[in-house]
């Protein structure tokens, strides 16, 4: 009786209260949007930007769903494990010692591995692809990317945005939306912090447009803000045979560029598998059904698929280079396609000391990514644009030990 009593409110308080529920801290669901009530609410509060919807499904936002300040509490938080590091270096092959062995990483002052930078960025990306970019036509650049804690299997991460810019394009058919994303631990802390723009389809071309912002971004990432997610480094233990290269922070020059001489070719399978692995839902990677009537009639590589493998070549040439420290900005320059090989080379663009270390050095980095096409002259430009065969343009700093 008391069971059927207990049953007969809870229909009750439903009926009633139809888009109230959670325990602890609560979500509310309302004409479109859905904020985060309770005790997190300080830090994680965010709304869904979808038009309102009569269905349980969403089609994802448009460019006129945006609007500028908005913030969005991204969904799925992601435990990443050691199975997720193990799959991530199948499919990229990366060999930094620092991030490949627990004993070379505890001998120089990590408590143990680090996760792979790279996939530390892939993995809140992704977070973000459902609200952001799952209508994109592309991803178009980056700004402002910043690493502030070392990240290690077993931690929960999450991600939330705030939109910074729009800007409609002249054809009424897209828009850019510039987004400020942030991850978060299980902690609450930050643990990376960076600024993307995307172009995203609009719903109709005659909807009206949002409030024109284009932001304006740091053209690179101060020397003085690197380090934080890099541990004091007991450089007379760094191992350079167990590392595999002998050249060190000192042993590079502005101005120098790197042949790094491998190539690598991109597979249909491997390259949804990655994306999988993130969790990033983009249409355009997955869906050839609907590809195949688009601009390329087939899907596209996701970016950072080719930031990561452009990163993994680069270890014949800067394998000392452990720790990818922040990302000034980069630029996927044409599309790539499975089936492709992706070649890379390297410049050193800048050389710096941080503020208060004696273990490790900057080297700021432009790297570019070449498809069915060596590097050894190291192609960039032809005439005012980029050569037809570069793909990434990547400037980026690392650690070395010193």
């Amino acid at each position: 009786m008391f069971i059927r009593f207990l049953f007969i409110i809870i229909i009750i308080n439903a009926r009633t209260r139809p888009y109230q529920f959670g325990v602890g801290a609560s979500w509310r669901l309302a004409h479109g949007f859905v904020r985060m009530i309770g005790p997190d609410s300080s830090q994680w509060k965010g709304e869904f930007v979808t038009a309102p919807s009569f269905t349980k499904t969403s089609p994802g936002n448009f460019f006129e769903d945006f609007k500028l300040g908005q913030t969005i509490q991204h969904a799925t938080p992601r435990t990443v494990t050691v199975g997720d590091v193990a799959l991530y270096n199948a499919l990229f092959g990366s060999r930094f010692a620092v991030q490949s062995a627990d004993i070379f990483a505890k001998a120089i002052g990590y408590p143990r591995s680090p996760i792979d930078d790279l996939l530390l960025f892939h993995v809140v990306f992704g977070k973000t692809v459902p609200d952001i970019s799952l209508n994109a036509v592309a991803n178009l650049g980056y700004a402002d990317c910043r690493f502030l804690k070392s990240v290690y299997p077993g931690a929960t991460l999450r991600a939330a945005s705030e939109i910074i810019g729009l800007k409609e394009n002249s054809n009424r058919k897209t828009g850019i939306v510039y987004v400020r994303s942030r991850g978060f631990d299980e902690s609450g802390d930050a643990v990376i912090d960076y600024v993307r723009w995307v172009m995203v389809r609009k719903r109709s071309e005659a909807a009206l447009a949002p409030a024109e912002k284009v932001p304006e971004l740091p053209k690179s990432v101060s020397p003085a803000q690197l380090g934080a997610a890099c541990p004091s480094i007991d450089i007379a233990a760094y191992d350079n045979v167990l590392a595999g290269s002998v050249h060190r922070f000192g042993d590079y020059k502005v101005g120098e560029k790197i042949d790094h001489v491998d190539g690598v070719t991109v597979e249909e399978a491997e390259h949804q598998i990655a994306t999988r692995l993130y969790q990033n839902t983009a249409r355009v990677h997955f869906n050839q059904f609907a590809e195949s009537s688009g601009r390329f009639g087939r899907r596209l590589i996701y970016g950072g698929h080719a930031i990561s493998l452009a990163r993994a070549l680069s270890f014949n040439g800067l394998g000392n280079a452990f720790h990818v420290a922040a990302i000034n900005g980069g630029r996927h320059a044409a599309p790539l396609f499975a089936g492709c090989t992706l070649f890379a080379w390297s410049e050193v663009l800048a050389i710096a000391e941080l503020p208060g270390r004696e273990d490790v050095g900057a080297l700021r980095l432009r790297t570019i990514a070449t498809k069915d096409r060596p590097c050894a002259d190291f192609p960039l430009t032809a005439g005012d644009d980029y050569d037809p065969a570069v793909i990434l343009d990547l400037d980026y700093w690392v650690l070395m030990p010193r």
